[in-house]
C-alpha cells in the first residue's frame, strides 16, 4: 500500500486533471470540440478552492485559462476581443470563486445544500460584477466615465453567466450526493 502523502498527490493531481479537462471541454473559444458547451470555468475555480486550496493551483488554473484565451486568439483574432486590459480583473473574479470554494471547504458538510447554494450564487454574482466591470473600465473599447457610467452596462450577460453557472453547480451537487449514497451503501454492506 502506498504512503498517505503519496495517495493524497495522487489524488491531488486526479482532481486537477478532471478540472483541467472540464476547463478545455468548456472554455470559451472552443478550439477543442466541434460543439459550443458553456464556460464553466467559474465552477472550476470554485471547485478548486474545495478540493485543492493551495495558491498555486489557483495560478496553474489562471494560467491555463490565459493560455487557451491567447491561444484561441491566435487562431481566430476574433476570439482576442476581450484580451484587453480588463483581462486583468479576470484574477480577481476568478480569486472570489476559489476562496467561496475554500470557505466551503471549512464546513463540516462541504456540499450542504443551504451554505452550497448562497456561496455558489453570491460568489458567481459578484465574479460576475468583477468581471464586467474591470472590463468596462480598462479594456479601452468604451468611454472611461467613470464607475457609476460603466454600472449601467453588461447586465444583459448576468442571466446566461449566472443560469449556465448554476447549471454546473447543479450537476456538481448532484454528483456529490450520488457519491455520498453510495459511500453509504457501500459501507452498510461491507
Amino acid at each position: 500500500m502506498a504512503p498517505p502523502t503519496q495517495i493524497k498527490i495522487v489524488q491531488f493531481v486526479a482532481i486537477a486533471a478532471i478540472l483541467a479537462f472540464f476547463m478545455l471541454l468548456t472554455r470559451g473559444s472552443h478550439v477543442l470540440t466541434p460543439f459550443s458547451l458553456p464556460d464553466a470555468s467559474p465552477v472550476i475555480f470554485l471547485l478548486g478552492g474545495i478540493f485543492l486550496q493551495r495558491a498555486l493551483w489557483f495560478i496553474f488554473f489562471f494560467m491555463m485559462a490565459t493560455a487557451i484565451d491567447f491561444g484561441a486568439a491566435a487562431f481566430n483574432p476574433y476570439l482576442g476581443f476581450c484580451l484587453t486590459d480588463g483581462y486583468w480583473g479576470m484574477i480577481p473574479t476568478y480569486a472570489v470563486m476559489w476562496l467561496g470554494g475554500r470557505w466551503l471547504a471549512t464546513r463540516q458538510d462541504t456540499f450542504a445544500l443551504l451554505p452550497y447554494v448562497l456561496v455558489t450564487i453570491s460568489t458567481t454574482f459578484l465574479a460576475f460584477v468583477i468581471s464586467t466591470q474591470t472590463y468596462y473600465l480598462f479594456s479601452g473599447r468604451f468611454p472611461n466615465n467613470g464607475l457609476h457610467e460603466t454600472l449601467l452596462h453588461g447586465w444583459n450577460y448576468l442571466p446566461e453567466y449566472l443560469g449556465f453557472s448554476m447549471m454546473y453547480f447543479a450537476m456538481v451537487w448532484g454528483g456529490a450526493h450520488f457519491v455520498r449514497q453510495i459511500r453509504i451503501l457501500w459501507t452498510m454492506s461491507v
